[in-house]
């Protein structure tokens, strides 16, 4: 066959050569047969309900392991997602039914998984809330995990691959991007997908090549095709011709020569090559992962996700929970700044024990900010224990989703009760906490001049910004495509920001996924960005390209690429960029 170019959406960088493996994930949890058709004795009944507790049980194990196993790759936060599967094989609502199709209705085990899964999966999928037709995809991955327990050869999702590969798919879950192995799967290539999706994300956490939105090019690819991935060119070439190859796998070793060579930045401040420093700082979504953060060298927190908190719990974390959990933070951090997000709940978040009203667009909807101005008891206990953790570190607070002056000022008027309060009960905290807000909708961008005289800093969330300014749902498969933090609107928005604080002598911060896109990075230099925030397994990337970087020839670029009017005229801007700069430094070489 001959050579195919296939262009899409570049949100992992890397060049890597392998062969392609098609997957495609069972769509009903998979299917097994059976010897029989139906039980016929008590006895038959009895054995095949073994069969199924032992299958659950190894199933359990197995997410137990991976659950550890990604946690150490990808953090707490992200492995929750395999945590999350391994509840709900708990579930009443899940696995009994399966059990009572084996007693009441004589079905053999994997029928009986596999109609259970469909029934669960179809009824959640068509539900018109986001987060729900996500769990659809763990309950399908379920299914297909169990019945490869309870078939001898019978393999689940991606425990097949045994060499080095370049999986191509119709899409990844996130359920399935956390459980790949770098050392085997070296490169994706997706359909659909978006550049800031969950599974772009986990992409970058694992060091993984990622090409997303490919549209029906993939199609052309075929089970042991020879593909080159440029994951920062969001380029796949198949079947390339040999000289080509041989020109890629220059480059690859190239670029595997300088990630090996990251390790040594974890220990360096990031500076830019004209000597100026920069504050590089991580997500995190527990205290746990803080210890990360230093190890890879993070100037700070820039964004503790305190929902997970909440999502990790069977009820609401009490006062002294919360405070203990944000007091580790701080001692962990030794002295550097811990910017604490109060909890973001709603959208794609739910906590059933919070008994959220179900809503046709959730993330326009109740959440967040809004939540706290209305259950007031929540936003006072969670603000005590920020303000309490204070006294133990540079905690600095922030309230996400706000959309106007009189939401930032609710919250700043509970905020001076609660100070007020514990001064009355002689309970420490720091008097001259930070207090900031998420720049996450396009109105308080907009208003920003506005904001600058009242907060001590802003964030910049991009991935809900980019969402609400192009009115784009990022796990919507059918205008994922409109999702892109290089939209020159964005853009704009992120300018306005930057320089409104910086007008009124304040700081601005960015914790959404563009700040951890070395593409990203001359530009946001170039806008002014003080603060950058990302996963702590881009941490040493960043700084590596900063190293690179002079501010004089960033802001340059930032003039031109703020006239360009399509994210595709903005990405060429930025890829012409970087190349330019590689190819000075081979030449170097």
């Amino acid at each position: 066959m001959k050579r195919q170019e296939i262009q899409g959406i570049g949100v992992s960088e890397g060049i890597r050569i392998a062969k392609a493996y098609i997957y495609k994930p069972a769509q009903d949890g998979g299917t097994v047969d059976s010897p029989v058709s139906q039980l016929d004795t008590p006895a038959a009944v009895d054995a095949e309900l073994h069969k199924l507790r032992k299958a659950k049980a190894d199933c359990a194990e197995q997410l137990e392991e991976l659950t550890q196993k990604a946690t150490k790759a990808v953090g707490e936060e992200q492995a929750g997602i395999l945590a999350g599967q391994r509840k709900l094989l708990d579930d009443p609502a899940f696995y009994p039914k399966m059990e009572a199709r084996v007693r009441e209705h004589l079905e053999p085990a994997p029928r009986a998984v596999a109609e259970i899964v469909g029934q669960v999966a179809s009824l959640l999928e068509d539900m018109n809330n986001d987060y729900m037709k996500e769990r659809a995809a763990d309950i399908r991955d379920i299914g297909s995990r169990l019945l490869a327990c309870l078939s001898p050869g019978h393999t689940h999702g991606l425990t097949g691959i045994t060499g080095q590969v370049i999986l191509v798919a119709d899409d990844l879950a996130p359920s399935d991007t956390v459980q790949l192995d770098p050392a085997l799967v070296v490169g994706f290539i997706t359909r659909t997908g978006g550049a800031t999706s969950h599974t772009a994300i986990l992409a970058r956490s694992l060091g993984i090549a990622a090409v997303v939105g490919a549209g029906d090019g993939v199609e052309g690819v075929k089970d042991g095709d020879t593909l080159v991935l440029d994951g920062a060119a969001g380029l796949c070439i198949a079947r390339p011709q040999e000289a080509e190859a041989e020109q890629y796998r220059l480059r690859m070793l190239r670029d595997l020569e300088r990630s090996q060579s990251l390790e040594a930045y974890a220990a360096r401040p990031a500076v830019t090559a004209d000597g100026a420093r920069v504050e590089l700082a991580a997500n995190i979504g527990s205290a746990a992962e803080a210890g990360a953060a230093v190890l890879q060298g993070a100037d700070g927190v820039g964004l503790f996700r305190t929902e997970f908190l909440f999502m990790n719990a069977q009820a609401m974390p009490g006062e002294e929970e919360q405070f203990r959990a944000y007091q580790e933070a701080a001692r962990i951090m030794e002295g550097r700044p811990v910017i604490i997000r109060t909890m973001d709940i709603g959208g794609d978040k739910e906590l059933p024990y919070l008994q959220l009203p179900k809503e046709a667009n959730p993330f326009l909807g109740y959440r967040a900010i809004r939540v706290g101005l209305v259950r007031e008891d929540l936003l006072r206990t969670q603000l005590r224990a920020v303000l309490r953790a204070s006294a133990f570190g540079k905690v600095k607070v922030m309230f996400p989703m706000i959309s106007g002056l009189q939401e930032w000022r609710q919250a700043r008027g509970i905020l001076t009760e609660v100070q007020a309060e514990l001064r009355q009960e002689s309970l420490p905290f720091d008097e001259n906490m930070e207090v900031g807000i998420m720049v996450e909708i396009p109105s308080t961008a907009v208003l920003a001049g506005f904001f600058a005289s009242e907060v001590d800093f802003f964030s910049i969330g991009t991935n809900d910004l980019v969402q609400y300014t192009v009115a784009a749902d990022r796990m919507n498969e059918h205008v994922a495509h409109l999702y892109d933090y290089f939209h020159p609107a964005v853009l704009q928005l992120i300018r306005t920001v930057i320089e409104a604080s910086h007008a009124a002598d304040k700081w601005t911060g960015m914790c959404g996924s563009m700040a951890g896109d070395p593409l990203a990075a001359p530009l946001l230099l170039g806008l002014g960005l003080d603060e950058w925030s990302m996963e702590a397994g881009c941490l040493s990337r960043m700084k590596e390209t900063l190293a690179g970087l002079d501010r004089r020839e960033c802001r340059e670029l930032a003039k031109r690429i703020l006239l360009l009017d399509t994210p595709k005229a903005v990405r060429q801007a930025l890829r012409d960029f970087h190349n330019a700069k590689l190819n000075k430094l081979y030449e170097e070489v």
